[in-house]
């Protein structure tokens, strides 16, 4: 919640700087000196924000390359059909969220906008950060490395990309979770010197509370599958997970919340050998509610942003596929997923710096959610796998 507090006081002071620049104009000495602060903050979103986006193929090289080497415990078919369910209940999710979405926020976002990138003021300096490897190539290179390392149990690879990962998350935690804020407030600077911040800001609430109400829709589908498999209540089973729920709204951290799922799936009755299994592998994969945050809201800027008509059903299904892939073990720091997320965004979807910035912002704002519901979700595909290997047991 600290991070949501200091993203919430610079978009404040973001739209305090643009805003008073906005009312007095470039004219006078008043005016000239908000003009400068304005610039200084921008330059200073420059500066930051290619900071930003230069880590992000490193997010994704690093964390699904170490994620998808340390699969491979327990029963084949077990691993296969974890990974395997945890992806559907991901992809049906941010389906589910593209369809409600793609009705619902051109209406409610109707009449905001989003400034263009190059309006309004512009930085003091131009700062130019390439990144060393493209997202694509990133995404591609991780799959193929980390699937040759699981396969060839190639320890010193392994060894390699884990401390990759220790040093990106390092990196994230203590640096660009730090910035975020101030890069935030420069973001909002500019946009409200160009008097445009208002229309936008007035919707978001709007926007979260579809996503919220798409968790729990999405959990209660989960469990009424999960119920029909083991024959069991699934309002019973979901109002047992309360507790993880509620516990990862106050950690903001799957990893975090494992002991309390764990035990919460146990207690529905799921065996504990499969639990021990499922459970924190889930953690990392399994990411239903992040994904339905991440569509809605993308969809809500597209519509906002004037350059932009909503995705077709097959373009976004192949974004959501992308989306599931990209968040496997996502850093165990708030908003995590909405940074390793950002390159799909970025290269599918064609979001600039301003529209990204708006994407963090959200995301955060509602990550304790998304946390909750994935991990909440966990405890349903746990049931969906215990099922499954009984039936398994049983023909053999």
């Amino acid at each position: 919640m600290k991070l949501l507090a200091k993203l919430i006081a610079g978009i404040v002071a973001g739209i305090i700087v643009g805003g008073g620049y906005y009312l007095l104009g470039p004219d006078g000495t008043a005016g000239q000196i908000m003009e400068f602060i304005v610039r200084l903050f921008v330059t200073l979103e420059s500066i930051l924000g290619a900071f930003i986006f230069f880590t992000i193929p490193f997010i994704i090289l690093f964390f699904i390359a170490s994620g998808i080497s340390q699969i491979g415990t327990g029963s084949g078919k077990v691993v296969g059909a974890t990974l395997g369910v945890a992806y559907l209940s991901t992809l049906g999710a941010g389906i589910l969220a593209y369809i409600v979405a793609s009705f619902v926020m051109p209406r409610i976002t109707e009449g905001s906008s989003v400034p263009e990138e190059g309006t309004g003021l512009e930085s003091f300096i131009e700062f130019e950060l390439t990144p060393i490897i493209d997202i694509l190539p990133a995404l591609v290179l991780a799959f193929a490395v980390g699937i040759v390392m699981n396969v060839l149990k190639l320890d010193l690879m392994i060894k390699f990309f884990d401390q990759g990962k220790d040093i990106t998350e390092f990196i994230i935690e203590k640096v660009i979770i730090r910035i975020l804020p101030f890069y935030i407030a420069g973001v909002f600077a500019g946009m409200a010197a160009t008097g445009t911040v208002f229309d936008t800001l007035k919707v978001f609430g709007v926007v979260l509370l579809v996503a919220i109400i798409l968790h729990w829709v999405w959990l209660t589908i989960q469990y009424t599958v999960a119920g029909s498999i083991l024959k069991r209540n699934p309002f019973a089973m979901l109002k047992t997970m309360l507790p993880a729920y509620f516990t990862a709204l106050g950690t903001m951290s799957s990893a975090a919340t494992i002991p309390v799922t764990l035990e919460r799936a146990k207690k529905n009755g799921i065996r504990e050998s499969i639990a021990d299994f499922v459970i924190p592998l889930c953690a990392t994969i399994h990411l239903s509610g992040s994904t339905i945050t991440i569509v809605s809201c993308s969809l809500a800027v597209m519509t906002i942003l004037p350059e932009y008509s909503m995705p077709g059903f097959f373009e976004m299904v192949g974004v959501i596929l992308l989306l599931g892939v990209v968040m496997i073990a996502a850093p165990g720091v708030p908003g995590g997923a909405i940074m390793a997320a950002s390159g799909v965004l970025m290269t599918n979807l064609g979001f600039n710096e301003a529209a990204v910035a708006f994407m963090i912002a959200l995301y955060v704002a509602q990550d304790s959610f998304g946390t909750a519901t994935n991990v909440t979700g966990d405890g349903a595909v746990a049931a969906v796998i215990d099922g499954y290997e009984q039936k398994l047991n049983k023909d053999v």
